[in-house]
């Protein structure tokens, strides 16, 4: 393992070791203290972004390593028009690893074509973003304790929501795995995700436009935001932002042993009279993202512990 551009790409086995790394390092994080000492990560963020830059960031410094980078492209040499291919060649004489987000989808991509260091897809446009997948996949298997057997609904914005395809790509490959998909007619679940990933395993799954007709049926509610930034107007984005609204209301026909999902950041979509309940799992997460990348710098690094 090379590079991190899309989540398919590390096969369970992997991702179990990662789960195996990252509860060792929740178990003994001084084990892990020195790990990087002397690596340095670079963070080329071309997009906004507050949690995935900073738990990268986190992530590096609780290894014992170091950072270096930019928040946004207009800080870059991308205002003067330099290349993607051109900036990562240049930033990895500076780094061992590359975190990097771009609106772009297949920009990681592009830049992890020449073997310079590693680099980790932290999002590309509506495309993928891996490591909260690897967030997702840490929050379901210590809320779960196993991956198979689980009825997921995804609500919302399912159509540009790249934790979304993401999400549903990693977890087809377990046995099981029912897929509910909740959204209006505008925002459904792209044809490729149906044609290419679930179709052919005879993945079962069915679109639904009610949530609270879904919800006694889920063991893993996922929701997300309708996104601003990838609309072309904003007629559309304000009729469709309030579609879906999480509520302690929406919440009583539900299993006692559901587990709420978020990607995060929230706008209307759950409201904070949810926090409370024990079903919420977001902000762990948040915390769970920053141990899952810390284990992905481990590995891409090759730095055992």
């Amino acid at each position: 393992m090379k590079h991190l551009i899309d989540i398919m790409e590390l096969s369970t086995q992997e991702i179990d070791s990662l789960i195996e790394i990252a509860e060792d390092i929740i178990a003994d994080p001084g084990k892990y203290s020195e790990a990087c000492h002397g690596k340095k990560l670079a963070t080329l963020f071309f997009e906004p972004s507050t949690r995935t830059r900073l738990s990268f960031e986190a992530a590096m410094y609780e290894l014992g390593g170091q950072v270096l980078g930019f928040s946004e492209a207009s800080s870059s040499s991308a205002a003067k028009g330099e290349s993607v291919s051109d900036t990562v060649r240049t930033v990895s004489c500076y780094a061992d690893i590359i975190a990097m987000r771009h609106p772009k989808e297949g920009a990681p991509l592009v830049a992890s074509r020449r073997d310079w260091v590693p680099i980790i897809n932290a999002g590309d446009g509506g495309h993928f973003h891996p490591t909260q997948t690897l967030a997702d996949l840490l929050t379901i298997h210590r809320e779960k304790n196993t991956f198979e057997n689980l009825t997921i609904g995804l609500c919302g914005d399912l159509k540009f929501g790249r934790t979304v395809h993401s999400l549903v790509s990693a977890m087809s490959r377990y046995a099981g795995v029912k897929f509910i998909f909740i959204s209006p007619e505008e925002l459904q679940i792209p044809d490729y995700i149906k044609t290419d990933v679930l179709d052919p395993k005879g993945i079962p799954y069915e679109e639904e436009r009610s949530l609270e007709r879904a919800m006694p049926k889920l063991d893993i509610l996922y929701m997300t935001r309708v996104q601003r930034e990838r609309f072309f107007n904003e007629e559309d984005y304000v009729r469709l932002k309030d579609t879906y609204i999480l509520t302690p209301q929406k919440l009583k026909n539900a299993k006692p042993d559901l587990s709420i999902l978020h990607p995060l950041p929230r706008v209307n979509e759950i409201s904070v009279a949810v926090d409370d309940d024990p079903r919420a799992c977001y902000f762990k997460q948040v915390l769970n993202g920053k141990f899952m990348r810390m284990a992905l710098i481990l590995k891409l690094l090759e730095v055992t512990v």
